[in-house]
């Protein structure tokens, strides 16, 4: 049969099939031992049912070998054949999937670390494990999909929604509470047509009801949502962010340099008469009688440019500081809960409150005499303050109905709205912020929620399994106040780096192998996947299931012989 190792994708059908390599390690192990024991290598090759030539390869392959011959002896082994595919699909996915790697530095690997004695390291035989990889992902990916799916518990989820262009127009949608990817598709367009041509398929295989949308303002995504969807869209904060900081923050940064240029330029002219006045003895030059000395009058005149080109420099540099505290206030003040205090806040109120920030800016803008196209831009996200509002609405009243269901009596559905809630809600909020900026936030709901379940507390004469309920049900209605789709922005710039790693991601095959890594084999700091936050189950192995769907690569057909 020769000595060609190759693998199950490669064998000729209409030949005899090539010997399979854990099956030839056997074999190979059984003539070694019939060999050892004296028997002449014609009887060992009857009895193994194996023709003497192929015997006689595969001692002279394994003989020959430029390596160590106890190493030789392992990877020539079962166990050795075992741990080197698990090697190898180890590799391929974390470097070359997970990673940056290339096929050209996985044969590099193979080559400086030995292995290409006993695997084929050329490109082409990489390649084609790399694709047989690639393919066992997208397979792990549509059955586990579909058996999670067919036993997750209903749920209420939000959406966040954007596209991105990095190797063509792709459609993008994730859960923000796990993290798990929805939608990951390259598109023809992005109006509300082809938004609900690739999400219907997806949505119908997960037992789940779109209640809420999270995105930009882009006309497409709101009329998928309004018609489609037939959910709330809640507008992106950032975006209102964003346009309000690019109407004022870039040209009162020109204007603030032109000051800072001349503040610069006075003090030079200030020293240099400074200096004329030092080198002439402070003896002013003659003038006509009844005229001041002209050096005394540039003096006076050089400290007043200096002085009045330093408060224009400071008025400015208030200026600047007084929008940016308006914009950070804007996201201070979009919150479910009062940061403060603790207690749920009113959407008339907070609309009010961001609507006051933007007046300010808006007067600061029209005295400094900035362009009309700043103050459109203001006033475009002036237009999303009522979405903002009506996003708080619609979360108080979702949140009323749920807890309604729940039957619960007076005090305990007071104690669920007024403390357990927002409690929850500050804890998301601290997971934002830094340890140091977010203990306030921590101590604030551990000062709601403890005293509820402390003797004497509205919740404290409830059974244990009836509490763990109440905190279960309030950490989730705790999340359906989405202000953000920063999930999705950075997903796209993840794209954004792979595209530019690979030069395009025009290939889908491996934008849904980068989607399934996201959703099933990244885990977060608690070793949950997003799969598993998204449907309440753990899911199987992905790296088990490339194990057993892509074969062990062939040896090379010339090993590195002994010199």
């Amino acid at each position: 049969m020769g000595t060609v190792i190759q693998d199950q994708q490669q064998r000729n059908h209409h030949n005899q099939p090539r010997w399979d390599r854990l099956e030839r390690a056997d074999l190979f192990a059984q003539y070694r031992e019939l060999r050892a024991q004296g028997i002449s290598e014609r009887q060992a090759a009857k009895a193994l049912k194996v023709p003497r030539t192929t015997l006689q390869a595969w001692r002279l392959w394994h003989d020959t070998l430029d390596i160590c011959p106890h190493v030789a002896e392992f990877f020539q082994s079962g166990p050795g054949l075992a741990f080197l595919h698990r090697l190898v699909m180890a590799f391929h996915l974390v470097c070359l999937e997970v990673g940056a790697c290339g096929i050209r530095l996985a044969s590099l690997f193979l080559n400086l670390s030995g292995l290409d004695r006993f695997v084929a390291a050329s490109y082409g035989a990489q390649q084609q494990v790399n694709g047989q990889v690639e393919q066992a992902i997208i397979d792990y990916r549509q059955s586990e999909t579909a058996r999670l799916a067919k036993n997750m518990p209903h749920k209420d989820i939000t959406v966040t929604q954007d596209e991105t262009f990095t190797g063509g127009l792709c459609l993008v949608a994730m859960e923000p509470e796990s993290n798990f990817i929805i939608l990951e598709r390259l598109a023809q367009a992005r109006d509300q047509v082809e938004w609900n041509e690739l999400m219907a398929p997806a949505l119908q295989q997960l037992n789940c009801r779109v209640i809420q949308s999270t995105s930009d303002e882009a006309s497409g995504l709101l009329a998928y949502v309004e018609h489609h969807l037939e959910a709330h869209h809640s507008p992106d904060l950032f975006h209102v962010q964003h346009e309000v900081s690019k109407a004022v923050c870039a040209p009162m940064a020109t204007k603030e340099r032109a000051t800072d240029k001349a503040v610069i330029e006075a003090q030079e002219q200030l020293e240099r008469v400074k200096a004329h006045l030092q080198s002439t003895h402070n003896e002013p030059g003659k003038c006509g009688p009844g005229r001041p000395p002209k050096v005394t009058v540039s003096l006076e005149r050089a400290e007043q440019a200096f002085e009045a080109a330093r408060r224009e420099h400071e008025r400015l540099s208030e200026q600047r500081e007084q929008i940016a505290k308006h914009i950070r206030g804007i996201g201070h003040d979009y919150h479910f809960v009062d940061l403060e205090r603790g207690v749920r806040r009113n959407g008339q109120l907070i609309a009010s409150d961001i609507q006051g920030h933007i007046e300010q800016i808006r007067a600061i803008a029209q005295h400094e005499g900035l362009s009309q196209n700043c103050l459109k831009r203001i006033e475009k996200a002036e237009r999303v303050v009522p979405k903002m509002q009506a996003t708080i609405e619609f979360v108080s009243s979702y949140v009323g109905q749920q807890v309604n269901q729940l039957d619960l009596t007076p005090p305990v559905s007071f104690a669920m709205h007024a403390k357990l809630i927002p409690s929850y809600y500050l804890d998301r909020v601290a997971q934002t912020r830094t340890v140091r900026g977010g203990e306030p936030l921590r101590e604030l709901a551990e000062g709601l929620r403890v005293p509820l379940f402390a003797p004497g507390g509205a919740l404290s004469e409830l059974s244990p399994e009836v509490q763990d309920q109440l905190h279960d049900e309030a950490k989730r209605l705790a999340t359906v106040f989405q202000r953000s789709s920063s999930n999705v922005e950075g997903r796209n710039g993840y794209l954004s780096l792979r595209s530019h790693q690979l030069r395009g991601l025009d290939l889908p095959r491996k934008r849904e192998c980068f989607t399934t890594i996201h959703n099933f084999f990244l885990t977060r700091p608690d070793g949950t996947t997003a799969a598993e936050r998204f449907f309440g189950q753990k899911p199987r192995s992905m790296f088990a299931a490339i194990l057993n769907s892509v074969e062990l690569p062939p040896a090379p057909l010339s090993p590195p012989r002994k010199s």
